[in-house]
């Protein structure tokens, strides 16, 4: 059952049935009442998803993220969702897993899809590819990274001041001797968080601060960390470990936890980043700093409709939250 099935019912043309579908006040009071029975009278439904290619958008939202394990990006994908469904729309989630091919791929497969629009928390430098995007007819909006192009709106939080202020913390409970952990250092969050922290260090005489890369952002690299930490000579551990996220700390407090000859917060002190639900619920209750993850998403969509909506008159936005300190027991709160 079509379009033109309904127009021979009605006597009327396709073109008025989708003048009447779509822009009502164009058509007479008589003919949208002969339409609208047509319609009733052979079950006619319209198919929007196919109405919507037609137009060149679908009625989703592409979002790729770097880690779907991350439960800070599952909060970031909810409070997508969630703004998302207030105008109807889906959101499609691909997971980078911190691969730039797999990031690329679903670039590449959202274009074809020809998405409303793109969120993405991107691995490295997706500038030109995501000009091409907006080029095309599919707005962007970088998420979880900070820009200085006034070409992307982008929703972020500041890392450095987050850094600055897990380390502040840290040193304001009289530990000296810091390690850093995490990586890769390419991933922007990463490098500003460890900038923070040495700002921090800059302002404590007599801290030292000591980066310790790791590969990911996960549990079992942040175990491996933890194990390399216990097997040193306790003079030679640091006294606090900042992590770059919570998973990485979770991971080091596992390794610690194991034999139990590394007590947190007596020997040394562990603070996370992004306060996920699993933090509070540790072994030792995880200080972290917290992201407002959830709002992050809901006002990337935001920024994204905004976008869809105003087309070149729009002007970006380079939105950044401030995060919150957040004190529990594995630094001694």
């Amino acid at each position: 059952m079509g379009v033109r099935d309904v127009a021979a019912s009605a006597g009327v043309s396709v073109g008025t049935v989708s003048n009447v579908l779509n822009s009502p006040g164009k058509v007479s009071a008589g003919t949208v009442k002969r339409v609208q029975a047509a319609i009733t009278k052979l079950g006619f439904v319209r198919n929007d998803a196919a109405r919507q290619l037609r137009a060149g958008r679908s009625r989703s939202i592409g979002l790729v993220v770097l880690d779907v394990a991350n439960p800070f990006f599952s909060d970031v994908a909810r409070g997508a969702e969630e703004r998302a469904a207030e105008q109807g729309l889906a959101v499609l989630l691909g997971n980078s897993d911190e691969n730039i091919d797999r990031e690329s791929a679903y670039l590449d497969l959202f274009e074809e899809q020809r998405v409303l629009g793109v969120l993405i928390s991107p691995l490295g430098d997706v500038g030109g590819r995501l000009a091409g995007l907006r080029a095309s007819g599919t707005p962007t909006v970088l998420v979880d990274r900070q820009t200085d192009d006034q070409n992307f709106s982008s929703v972020a939080v500041d890392d450095v001041a987050g850094g600055y202020l897990a380390v502040s913390h840290l040193t304001s409970t009289g530990r000296t001797r810091i390690a850093f952990v995490g990586g890769p250092h390419a991933l922007r969050q990463v490098a500003d968080r460890l900038a923070g922290a040495r700002k921090a260090i800059a302002e404590h005489t007599g801290a030292t601060l000591e980066s310790i890369d790791t590969d990911s952002l996960s549990v079992l690299q942040g175990r491996a960390v933890g194990e390399q930490l216990r097997a040193r000579n306790p003079a030679d551990r640091p006294d606090a470990v900042f992590a770059a996220n919570d998973l990485l700390a979770i991971g080091v407090l596992q390794a610690f936890s194991m034999l139990g000859d590394v007590q947190v917060p007596r020997d040394v002190a562990l603070i996370g980043y992004d306060d996920i639900a699993f933090a509070s619920a540790a072994v030792v209750p995880l200080s972290s700093i917290r992201q407002p993850s959830a709002l992050m998403g809901y006002t990337a969509v935001d920024l994204l409709l905004r976008e869809a909506a105003d087309g070149e008159a729009f002007e970006h936005e380079q939105i950044e939250f401030q995060p919150e300190l957040v004190v529990r027991e594995s630094t001694g709160g």
